[in-house]
């Protein structure tokens, strides 16, 4: 057991918090019993896990398990509450891939709390390919906690201001002034939702064919852009 905050591997664990570190890797973690387990036993590519005795116990895994002391734990966590195992994970590949039906654009979701509840929500609304452009990182600890394990549960893709050639259904762009989504046609589109700060880029409202709203009461704020991506995306599925 590893009793010593210094020791290498806590180390390169603990490096994995940082994108630098993450992309030169080429893996994220993934924190907490439930994820972890359920990671294992969907066959999700793992390098190995980190945790303490009584958390790995807990675990179906054959590979690699690096047990620490609950103090050496603590210290390489940043949940409050930490459930005592992680996981490390292969990151997929994000090479943009044409889409076969409904799906999302992000364009500037930097928020990662924001950014891993739609992919949540993505996950269960059968949303399955996410295209994100100048958004988050989708493997920041903060955005796979949040996707409770939606990360797996969807195809992401990085795109840039090519965006459009792999779209292969409408583009349906979330503004303020847009029409009433619930009286908009159901249909496959790609709903594009813009940033917490700017909204959507001029190119991406360019590219929609039409433009979208969640209607509010006279007087109130714009919706959190995880709650307008939610009610978006369950009012215009099929």
């Amino acid at each position: 057991m590893i009793t010593s905050v210094s020791n290498e591997k806590v180390k390169r664990v603990k490096k994995l918090y940082l994108k630098k570190y993450r992309d030169e890797a080429g893996a994220f973690l993934l924190e907490g019993v439930k994820p972890v387990r359920e990671a294992a036993e969907n066959g999700r590519e793992i390098f190995c896990l980190f945790g303490t005795e009584g958390a790995l116990a807990r675990i179906p895994f054959a590979g690699e398990k690096i047990a620490v002391s609950e103090e050496v734990y603590a210290s390489a966590s940043e949940e409050k509450n930490p459930e005592g195992v992680l996981a490390v994970v292969k990151k997929p590949d994000l090479s943009p891939v044409r889409s076969e039906g409904r799906c999302l654009l992000l364009d500037g979701v930097r928020d990662p709390g924001n950014l891993g509840t739609i992919i949540r929500t993505a996950a269960a609304a059968g949303y399955k390919r996410i295209y994100l452009k100048g958004c988050a990182d989708p493997f920041n600890p903060k955005t796979v906690r949040a996707s409770m394990s939606g990360v797996f549960g969807v195809t992401l893709c990085s795109v840039g201001e090519d965006f459009s050639r792999y779209l292969g259904v409408p583009v349906y762009a979330a503004d303020m002034g847009g029409e009433n989504v619930f009286h908009t046609e159901k249909k496959d589109v790609c709903i594009a939702l813009g940033g917490e700060a700017n909204g959507l880029s001029p190119e991406v409202r360019a590219a929609a064919e039409k433009i979208v709203s969640v209607p509010m009461e006279a007087g109130s704020e714009s919706l959190n852009v995880a709650v307008a991506a939610g009610i978006l995306m369950y009012a215009l599925k099929k």
